[in-house]
């Protein structure tokens, strides 16, 4: 990424490493080890951490382990502290220098910023700075968007060269028309409505978003296999980005349905029940798309894992049943990578569709209804 730095740019003067500081990083190095230790003595494997160090985020991005050797990529971690300024530094300083450096190091297991950097107050109390590193959630966020993004300018380069109708498209740019054609006709166009136009640009590019997100969780070499649409902050933004799509642009029947819907008197006075009920569900629909997608891909993410975790719980138990259970985890696993795959496109289809629907909704203008009042009128009707 280029944002490897081996130096420390300060703001202001840079504090010397507290002594509560350091005892509390040498005290979580101290657990670490013993842990790492107690495991290796016991022959178990820790599923709980790698189940939680895979879909968790981190300052680096382990790939593997060899031998004693942890392969990993260190990414940039980029600080604000209010007491020492400015801190921009390779996450490799932090594993040189057992776990803290320039007076920042890792809160330990159970504290309230588990996983996180802290820095320690005169009294030993954890003080969490302004954080803006460069993690392995945001790291692969930004290599996947720019990946989607060559993508799409690489077929829109191809139109640009080819003018309209000179020849049809073929292979992957045919693939490509094909599939952005089929979301926003089956799916856009159908679910906005006559002013889908205004709306298809911030849909295509939510599903496209969604869906290469998706599909580079389950690749399982580096740079892929984040769990970036299982990251509820990534999952939140998408579903505010719905909310101001709908609301921001609402027309006057919309905001009327829900501070004066069509419904019987006495349930909007005296007191205003489905008023109320409506104003919830504005919030309601972005917190439903916000934890489907949060939950389905952080759920898929997890079964597989805990399935490869069986092949080495079940190391100390004998050959026999260790092989069975090796044979059933590989088998369930191809079957999960190849359901991902289809999930990966369902949830993004589906986070699109609703999106598209609540836009829809905001946009639908009321038809006047006509109520036909006596029986000349139904027969001139008849006849």
């Amino acid at each position: 990424m280029g944002f490897l730095f081996s130096e420390t740019v300060y703001a202001d003067t840079v504090a010397a490493v507290t002594p509560a500081s350091q005892m509390a990083a040498d005290t979580t190095v101290v657990q670490k080890s013993e842990s790492a230790e107690k495991e290796q003595e016991e022959g178990t494997v820790d599923v709980k951490e790698i189940v939680f160090g895979h879909i968790g985020d981190a300052y680096e991005w382990h790939i593997t382990t060899w031998g004693k050797t942890h392969v990993t990529v260190p990414l940039p971690i980029i600080v604000y502290s209010q007491t020492t300024g400015w801190h921009v530094f390779s996450s490799a300083r932090l594993e040189e220098n057992n776990g803290s450096y320039e007076g920042l190091s890792i809160a330990p297991e159970g504290s309230r910023y588990e996983g996180k950097l802290v820095e320690y107050d005169a009294q030993g109390n954890e003080v969490r700075p302004w954080d803006f590193s460069i993690t392995k959630v945001a790291f692969a966020l930004i290599f996947n968007s720019l990946l989607l993004m060559i993508i799409i300018l690489s077929v829109a380069r191809w139109y640009k060269k080819h003018p309209q109708d000179s020849e049809a498209p073929g292979g992957f740019v045919g693939f490509m028309e094909m599939f952005i054609m089929m979301v926003n006709d089956d799916v856009i166009k159908s679910c906005v409505g006559p002013k889908y136009h205004k709306f298809a640009p911030y849909l295509l590019t939510a599903f496209f978003f969604i869906f290469i997100n998706n599909l580079m969780g389950l690749v399982p070499f580096f740079p892929g296999g984040a769990n970036v649409t299982g990251n509820i902050a990534v999952t939140m933004v998408l579903a505010v980005c719905t909310f101001i799509a709908v609301n921001l642009f609402g027309n006057k029947a919309y905001w009327k349905d829900i501070f004066w819907p069509d419904v019987p008197w006495w349930l909007k006075v005296p007191f205003p029940m489905m008023p109320l009920i409506e104003f919830f569900g504005v919030f309601t629909k972005p917190f439903a798309l916000m934890i489907r997608l949060f939950a389905n891909m952080l759920a898929g993410h997890m079964a597989m894992l805990v399935l490869t975790s069986l092949i080495f719980i079940s190391a100390s138990m004998g050959p026999v049943l260790n092989g069975s259970l090796t044979f059933a985890s590989v088998l369930f696993n191809i079957f999960m990578n190849a359901l991902e795959l289809l999930v990966a496109f369902i949830q993004a289809y589906v986070f699109t569709m609703l999106s598209a629907v609540f836009i829809g909704l905001a946009q639908a203008e009321h038809e006047e209804k006509k109520e036909i009042k006596t029986e000349k009128e139904i027969r001139e009707l008849n006849n």
